[in-house]
Formats: C-alpha cells, structure tokens, sequence
C-alpha cells in the first residue's frame, strides 16, 4: 500500500469509531454543551482546590498537583476551540471560553494567536516552518537549550529568536512576545519577581527590614505561586517535553511521518499532566475536527490500526536526533 492509502485507511477507521460511539452515546451530539460543561467543572475544581489551600485543608504539593492535572483539561479545550468545535456560530460564549482558559494557563500566548500558528502547524509538521513546535524545543539538538525552552518558553524564545529569523519565514519576535500580553507578561512578572525576592531575602541578615507594603505584595506572590504559576509550570513543562518529542522535525514527507505514538512508561508522569497527550495527539493529525474527549474514547481501538499501518510508536532513537524522521528508525512494539 502506499503512504496515501495507509492515511485514508487510518482515517476511516478514526471516523467509523467516532461513528460507532456517537450511536452508543447520544449525548455526544450536545458538543457544545459538552465542551462548556466541561471548562466549567474545570473552573470550579481549580477554585475549589485552591480554596482548600488558601483554609489550609490541603498541603501546597497537593494543592500544585491537582491544578497541574485541571489545567491539563483546560489546554485540550483551548486546542478544541482553536479548531472551533464549541460554539462556532456564538462568537460571545465562543471568545469568553476562549479568555477563560488563557486565564487558567496564563504562561501561553493568547489563544487567538495560537490559532493562527496551530493551524499554521497542521500545514508545516516536521519542517523548520512550525513555529509552534520549535517554540517548545522540537528540533534543537543542544540539551540545555533544548531543557530551557520546554520549562521557560519566554527565556527560550529569546534565546532562539534570531535561529527563528533566519529560518522561519515571517517570523517576528514582537509578534510573539506581544501575544502573551497582558496575561503572560503578568505570569512572568510574578514568576521572576519570587524567584528574585526570595533568592535576595535567602541572603539577608535580618528580613524583618523589608517594607511592610512589600511584605504584603509578597504574601500574595507567594499564594499565587502556589494555585497558578508553580501548577502551570508542571503543566506546561510536561505538555512541551511530550509534544516536542512525538513530533519529528526534518525526513517528513506526509501525514503518516508528522507525529508518532509516544506512551513508553518513561513519559508516564509527564502524561498526567498533559492530558495523556502522547497516547492520543497522533490521532488529531488524522482527523483534526474531533473533540478531545472523543479521541481518548476511541483510541484504544485506534492505535493498533495506526501501528498497523506503519505510525511508529516509541521511536525514542528519534529524540536522541533532534527528533529527525529516519527511513531506519527504530521503534518499542513493548508500549502499546
């Protein structure tokens, strides 16, 4: 068979599964609905966690732990609301699902950006024109730059920007910054502003000599650390370090070599707290319109059809080289 039949082999058997479920399920044809309710349990969980911190009924490491894990849920909603699956025809509830979740994740750049280069991603995966997936660390080979851009993707895009100038066509590194304000600018401010504060007041004497005024910002810092900017930083580091790693950069000539299927027990942490991306993002690539949901429902029985076909699973020896797409690589049949 060649790569195309495979494709539309694959992508029938996505679309007779999704059939199949949606005939079980009726519920299933209130997608907005669905996808409202969902981002308000997911609202209403995060503040009632953060509540149970803020009263001291739960400890800060648990409190950072199951925001992590909600706002994981949040990112697939902004992914589905990129790909307008909610309230397409209702720009009102559509825009204010919108901001609600940049508000959950405030380390990103607005959504409505992100559309533009997401959508920009499906055109361009595995080629040195996916801005999406270089912001995160697909395709570096240096380690520590590679390390930096998936935990801190401010300090990494100001570190690969003038790579980024030369390579990628149109890229403008305002553009990008800008895109994260106000709301990111605001996460980064009280991100750097702890770290500075408590790295100068770990050498202080005597730290009683603060103002009182600062003392008081810094209570809310600190609280906000905890139930935002710490939970979001797991987040994200986990979502960047699996996503730049299931897609390939460079050797890609079509659907089937953009993305490949990554649930080695290795990434298992990282999978927590990024919605078990790695085990299901391959299936988006064939049918982009899908709801999150429905992917992690149907991909059980998807994936050995995709390994059938030839999607590679594990192809760890591609991390080791800058996630290149080798015609000789090698891939785990152990995690499936």
């Amino acid at each position: 068979m060649s790569s195309n039949l495979h494709i539309q082999a694959i992508v029938q058997s996505i679309k007779e599964e999704e059939q199949s479920l949606r005939s079980q399920f009726p519920i299933l044809a209130y997608q907005n609905m669905l996808g409202v309710s969902l981002l308000m349990f997911a609202v209403l969980a995060m503040l009632l966690v953060a509540g149970f911190y803020a009263v001291s009924y739960i400890p800060a490491w648990l409190c950072i732990v199951l925001i992590a894990f909600i706002t994981s849920i949040s990112h697939e909603i902004e992914h589905d609301l990129i790909h307008k699956l909610y309230f397409k025809r209702n720009p009102v509830v559509h825009n204010l699902m919108m901001l609600i979740v940049w508000l959950m994740r405030p380390n990103t750049i607005n959504p409505w950006y992100r559309r533009k280069i997401h959508l920009h991603h499906h055109k361009v995966s595995g080629t040195n024109q996916d801005l999406e997936e270089r912001l995160v660390g697909n395709g570096i080979k240096n380690p520590a730059l590679r390390v930096v851009s998936i935990v801190d993707g401010l300090l990494g895009l100001i570190i690969s920007h003038r790579a980024f100038k030369r390579e990628i066509t149109g890229f403008r590194f305002l553009s990008i910054f800008n895109a994260g304000f106000p709301i990111a600018t605001v996460y980064f401010g009280i991100l750097y502003g702890f770290i500075i504060f408590h790295s100068i007041d770990g050498f202080l004497y005597d730290p009683a000599t603060h103002p009182t005024w600062l003392i008081d910002v810094m209570k809310w810092v600190d609280f906000l650390m905890v139930v935002l900017i710490a939970p979001n930083i797991i987040r994200s580091s986990s979502l960047n370090l699996v996503t730049s790693s299931m897609h390939y950069y460079g050797g890609v000539g079509n659907l089937m070599q953009q993305t490949q299927v990554l649930n080695h027990w290795v990434f298992f942490p990282f999978q927590l707290f990024c919605f078990n991306f790695g085990n299901t993002h391959t299936i988006h690539h064939f049918l982009p319109n899908q709801p999150f949901y429905i992917r992690q429902m149907i991909s059980g029985r998807i994936l050995p059809v995709m390994k059938h076909h030839g999607v590679r699973f594990n192809d760890i020896k591609s991390i080791k080289q800058a996630n290149f797409y080798s015609a000789s690589g090698l891939q785990s049949d152990k995690d499936m």
